[in-house]
């Protein structure tokens, strides 16, 4: 399967399981710090990358073109069943891109939280499904 986000590609377990270290170090990185940009901005890669770690473990690469982290959040949301995926995940991608591209935003001590609540889940869950790679 090649299209314009994804691409067919053998990932090793080895390198399966180093998409998700990588998600859970971003995820660790939100879960301590107590600035609430970097918690949040740490806990939409860690989102992002826990997509990754599942695709991979599938056998697809995500290619880095525009709309690549709005297909990450779908096909996350598809695999694991969970339309609050899309959801949430989208709102974390739309208040990144306010905070990068149209003069910054705020984050709540209640939104990061309930953001980072939120991406421990999903990552939780893509764990119990590729940790064993």
């Amino acid at each position: 399967m090649t299209d314009k986000f994804l691409t067919e590609f053998s990932f090793t377990p080895a390198q399966v399981r180093k998409n998700l270290q990588n998600a859970l170090r971003d995820l660790a990185i939100a879960e301590k710090d107590e600035i609430l940009d970097v918690k949040f901005a740490y806990a939409y890669t860690a989102l992002l990358k826990a997509g990754i770690a599942l695709l991979s473990s599938r056998n697809k690469k995500v290619r880095s073109v525009p709309g690549h982290h709005v297909k990450i959040i779908e096909y996350l949301a598809g695999a694991l069943q969970d339309t609050a995926i899309e959801d949430l995940g989208n709102a974390m991608r739309q208040k990144r891109n306010i905070d990068l591209y149209a003069g910054g935003t705020d984050i709540t001590a209640k939104e990061c939280a309930e953001y980072l609540e939120f991406v421990v889940s999903v990552v939780g869950k893509v764990h119990s499904i590729v940790g064993g790679t």
